[in-house]
C-alpha cells in the first residue's frame, strides 16, 4: 500500500517551521477546534508602513496534515504583504507540499482560515476593513464561535455558555452561563473582548456572568 504522505508532507510535520505564539502579536486568528480533531492559531508582526509580515508563528493541534500545511502556509505567508498573503490558498498550499489525501484536504483550508482570521484581526484593529457592515448579533455570535470553552474543548456558542446577545448603538452586552468566580472566566471574558471590541461600530462591549 502506497503511503499517503510526500516526503515534503513529513518533513514540515517532522521540523515544523515558525512554531509557537508571538506575545502582544499585532494580529491573530483561530480556527477549528480540537474536540473536532484540529485547530490552528496563527499569530502575526506586522510593519505599519508597509504591511509586510515580518514574522509569522503557529500552533496546531492536530494531525500530520494540519501541522505541515499550517507550517507551510506560514513559510508562504512571511516578508509578504497582507493582500499578498490573503491571496495564498489551499490548494497551492496542497502542491507546495506534493499533494494531501483527498481526506485531509480540509486541514489546508483550517490552516488559510487560520490566516486569514489572523489578516483581519490587524485589519480591524487598525482600520483597514472596507466594508462596514453593521455588527449585528448574528456577527457577533459567529465572532463568539472562536472563542473557545477550556472545559469542553468547544466554541463557547456550540457550548451554549451564551445566553444572550444584546446589540444597541454601537454597545454590546453578552450574557454568559458561568459564575464570574469559575476558573476559567477571566480568560473566557478576555478573548470575548478581544473578538467583539475590534468591530468598526463597537465602542462598548459588556461581559455579563451568572452567579
Amino acid at each position: 500500500m502506497k503511503f499517503p504522505y510526500s516526503e515534503k508532507v513529513l518533513e514540515h510535520f517532522k521540523n515544523p517551521k515558525n512554531v509557537g505564539k508571538i506575545e502582544e502579536a499585532d494580529g491573530k486568528g483561530l480556527e477549528g477546534s480540537p474536540a473536532c480533531g484540529d485547530m490552528v492559531a496563527v499569530y502575526l508582526k506586522v510593519n505599519p508602513e508597509t504591511t509586510v509580515i515580518e514574522d509569522i508563528k503557529f500552533e496546531s493541534y492536530g494531525c500530520a496534515s494540519n501541522i505541515a500545511t499550517a507550517s507551510m502556509i506560514t513559510e508562504m505567508a512571511k516578508g509578504k504583504t497582507l493582500e499578498e498573503a490573503k491571496a495564498i490558498t489551499w490548494k497551492q498550499a496542497t502542491e507546495e507540499l506534493g499533494g494531501l489525501p483527498s481526506v485531509k484536504a480540509h486541514c489546508s483550508v483550517l490552516a488559510v482560515e487560520g490566516l486569514r482570521a489572523a489578516i483581519r484581526d490587524y485589519e480591524e484593529k487598525h482600520g483597514l476593513v472596507t466594508e462596514n457592515e453593521p455588527t449585528t448579533e448574528d456577527i457577533v455570535r459567529s465572532r463568539l464561535k472562536h472563542v473557545m470553552n477550556p472545559m469542553a474543548g468547544l466554541d463557547i456558542v456550540r457550548t451554549e455558555l451564551v445566553l444572550k446577545i444584546e446589540v444597541k448603538e454601537g454597545a454590546v452586552r453578552i450574557l454568559l452561563d458561568l459564575p464570574s468566580t469559575h476558573q476559567f472566566a477571566s480568560a473566557i471574558k478576555e478573548d470575548v473582548l478581544e473578538k467583539i471590541e475590534s468591530l468598526w461600530d463597537v465602542n462598548e462591549v459588556k461581559v455579563v456572568f451568572t452567579e
